[in-house]
């Protein structure tokens, strides 16, 4: 059995035990090995796009629509709203699959996916307005607090610039944060997220990067318009799992701390693109004669290499399918894992791209000289691994040293967990 092939018996294995029906639910929903093996469709097309979207900055239109017809950006959808309330193991799992062709189809897919599990936790009247018409209907984010809010009757006016709003043309409504004044003094700002429709904001095209070149995060302005306040989501809610829209979803996927969904949507695909790179490598590897003769799969530093990387590949899932198997365990029992569990959890997130950076750096230095050439797949993967590194959210050092602090008895400063 190769590598490929394990990493899908076992991706499939992890996902039937919470997903028993594997192809159709009793309700007619796709089960979860029918969703993976669409995804798993897509991938020789995105392979063939990876470098158009990269020309253009953007995910193309067609593949969006591909994935919207396979159901995919439906697995964490609220099913009153035409979702499947699948577990997160089935998004991770697809995340990761098309992630092996192209990260940056993966990253937008997890990142818009993802805000379709948020919208549950939202007043169910912000839901109405985004899909009450089309549940199709794709949603952008920036969580940055750059917003600038004010109170008024009803809700806020609100104003400011954003970065890195992955995927956001193809989007018509953005999610996007801000610090809300205390109404009480010297008491904290109030982060939130304000849903905007795409009449309310503006996408300026600045997008323009080494690696995740296709994800098309631009700016995004939004100048003095008004959010009332049912289309506001407390962070504290989130992390409290008191958000006003589980009143009505009262699936348990809804009460996983929004922390541990989100930090996931933004390092798996990591683990999917070094699978690929992976893939790669071994294609480009098992026959090569290098320039002075040698074999490449005769030398010890490419043998070192590919093992550890198939090990740490399957290490990083089995982690991942572990972690929520742990944090849906607790909702479903109507409970929350203790704090220096999600603080354990949180870090090995952000641990996630940091690792499969050095190890695609690897594969890189193993290629030899003909690795530097542009038109090696590793090249690629290798770019947007380390483009995904930069992100806030992917940066363990920082979660390190919480978590240890917390462990020697200091206090938590982290509540995104």
């Amino acid at each position: 059995m190769n590598q490929a092939t394990l990493g899908s018996t076992i991706g499939n294995t992890a996902v039937r035990a919470s997903a028993p029906a594997a192809f159709e639910t009793e309700t007619g929903i796709p089960g979860a090995e029918t969703l993976i093996r669409r995804a798993q469709a897509l991938v020789p097309a995105l392979r063939e796009r990876a470098a158009q979207a990269a020309q253009q900055r953007r995910v193309p239109a067609e593949t969006v629509r591909q994935m919207q017809d396979a159901g995919l950006f439906r697995v964490l959808q609220a099913r009153r709203y035409g979702g499947y309330e699948l577990s997160p193991e089935v998004f991770y799992e697809i995340q990761m699959t098309l992630a092996q062709a192209c990260m940056s189809t993966a990253w937008i897919y997890g990142v818009i996916a993802v805000h379709n599990w948020q919208m549950a936790l939202l007043d169910d009247r912000a839901s109405q307005d985004v899909w009450a018409d089309d549940s199709s209907v794709l949603i952008a984010s920036s969580y940055m607090p750059k917003g600038q809010v004010q109170r008024v009757d009803g809700g806020f006016r609100f104003s400011g610039r954003w970065g890195y709003s992955s995927g956001v043309d193809h989007c018509q409504w953005v999610l996007l944060g801000g610090l809300v004044p205390a109404e009480t003094e010297g008491e904290p700002p109030e982060y939130r997220t304000f849903l905007v429709p795409r009449g309310d904001f503006e996408v300026l095209d600045t997008w323009d990067t080494m690696g995740l070149r296709g994800t098309g995060s631009h700016d995004v302005v939004v100048s003095d318009v008004f959010v009332p306040e049912y289309r506001t989501h407390k962070s504290a809610d989130g992390f409290a799992g008191t958000s006003p829209g589980l009143a009505i979803n009262t699936a348990p996927l809804y009460r996983l701390p929004f922390g541990q969904i989100f930090v996931r949507a933004v390092s798996s695909s990591a683990i999917g693109a070094l699978q690929g790179a992976l893939q790669e490598f071994r294609a480009f590897a098992g026959n090569r004669v290098g320039d002075m003769g040698t074999r490449s799969a005769e030398q010890a530093p490419v043998q070192l290499a590919v093992a550890e990387t198939a090990v740490a590949i399957d290490e990083m899932k089995l982690i991942l399918r572990r972690n929520f198997g742990e944090l849906m365990h607790a909702a479903e029992a109507g409970t929350m894992l203790d704090i220096e569990t999600r603080l354990h959890y949180r870090y090995q997130a952000a641990a996630v791209v940091e690792r499969c950076a050095q190890l695609i750096y690897r594969l890189f230095v193993t290629s030899g000289a003909r690795g530097l050439f542009n038109d090696n797949p590793v090249v690629r993967h290798f770019l947007d691994i380390h483009a995904g590194r930069t992100h806030y959210a992917n940066n363990p050092d920082q979660f390190a040293r919480n978590y240890g602090g917390v462990l020697l008895g200091r206090d938590n400063s982290d509540f995104f967990i």
